[in-house]
């Protein structure tokens, strides 16, 4: 199944980026942008927001989705001083799970709707692909940064 390929593909490609060295997760791919550090924390708090998403448009199909503010996130929940392999491992947990949803339910259910509250009617399928879509923009980022 190609979404199952592509959620791997970026998982593989991002975990290592957790173990750059400080110099390299300090770095940022433009003027006053997140750094590698922050971009790394923000993926696994989005793919918890994700995760969560997906649970409840499986569960309660046509519910409303609330966005999040990430910059707030990146604030509050402390980014620069949280500790990376703690997200590491959230993020690899996460993913599987996603991934285990994907295969059950991308194929048979990724019809169902929902309403996020800021862009409107989306699918399930929409959802599994903003996964990837989300990752490998961060990616782009990441990549850009180490140059």
């Amino acid at each position: 199944m190609p979404i199952l390929e592509e959620l791997e593909r970026s998982k593989n490609e991002t975990v290592p980026y957790f173990d750059l060295p400080d110099e390299d997760l300090d770095k940022t791919y433009a003027p006053g942008k997140w750094t590698i550090r922050e971009i790394l924390h923000h993926l696994t708090d989005a793919e918890t927001v994700l995760y969560d998403r997906i649970r409840r448009i499986i569960s309660e199909p046509k519910t409303v989705i609330w966005s999040f503010n990430q910059d707030l996130w990146a604030t509050n929940l402390s980014y620069l001083s949280l500790p990376l392999e703690a997200s590491k491992d959230v993020y690899v947990s996460v993913r599987r799970m996603i991934m285990l949803q994907a295969e059950l339910h991308y194929a048979s259910q990724g019809h169902l709707e929902f309403v996020h509250s800021e862009t409107g009617l989306h699918t399930l399928k929409d959802e599994f692909d903003k996964v990837v879509w989300h990752n490998d923009n961060h990616l782009k980022q990441i990549r850009k940064a180490l140059v």
